[in-house]
């Protein structure tokens, strides 16, 4: 005897019917609940969070004295790269230690445009790169989108390597438009842009088809499983 009561001596836990002597939690629901509101707060959705704070000091920074002061988009870059470096780790470790949420899901991409959104608009706004451009960019970004939530009861749109190529060009060439720079480089981000432009074009159009050929096959499969079923 020790003298300690039977309940504090197990934690507040008792024992599960048919359970050969295993102890649950009080309060079972609710202690899981407790844990899946704790993996909230996980490294991945924490560099989301970091991404979204980061958007409105990018802005702050970019438009500074005018947007003009070559130091002022120097630290402008320095927080729109931090944003697409978190934006790559995020997603992996969230993959890689299962660490995918709810909040993630929803997060990470408002996330991933509204810093890209946010960087087009700004430098269109300064003249510094043409409105067809970021509208091009924009649209496709949000069309997509939409098509992702059209199809997604009949299944998953996959990221595919030109839709990653797509985004380390738009980033590149962002950056580099971010930055005041001059002489060759200046004419060197044009191109970069071009061929972020033109990816994002034919990514954009590969995943119209995507979503057409899965809506296709979903439907059919639908149809195939309601005439099965009579």
């Amino acid at each position: 005897m020790t003298g300690v009561p039977a309940s504090a001596a197990g934690g507040g836990a008792t024992p599960v019917p048919g359970g050969n002597g295993q102890k649950q939690a009080p309060g079972g629901k609710l202690g899981a609940a407790a844990v899946n509101q704790a993996s909230l707060w996980n490294i991945a959705n924490i560099l989301t969070m970091v991404r979204l704070v980061l958007v409105p000091g990018f802005v702050l920074l970019l438009l500074q004295d005018g947007g003009f002061d070559p130091v002022w988009r120097a630290w402008a870059w320095a927080a729109f790269a931090v944003a697409m470096i978190t934006d790559v780790f995020d997603g992996h470790l969230a993959r890689a230690y299962n660490l995918v949420t709810d909040f993630g899901k929803i997060a990470d991409p408002i996330a991933d445009k509204a810093i890209m959104g946010a960087a087009l608009i700004c430098l269109s706004a300064l003249g510094d790169l043409p409105w067809w451009v970021t509208g091009v960019i924009l649209f496709r970004e949000l069309g997509i989108t939409l098509m992702r939530f059209w199809v997604i009861r009949h299944g998953v749109i996959p990221a595919s390597r030109g839709g990653k190529m797509k985004t380390l060009a738009q980033g590149v060439a962002v950056g580099m438009y971010v930055l005041a720079l001059t002489g060759p480089l200046a004419t060197l981000r044009f191109w970069v842009m071009a061929v972020a432009v033109a990816l994002t074009v034919i990514t954009g159009l590969d995943y119209v088809r995507q979503a057409v050929v899965l809506r296709r096959q979903g439907l059919a499969a639908e149809r195939a499983a309601a005439e099965s079923a009579r």
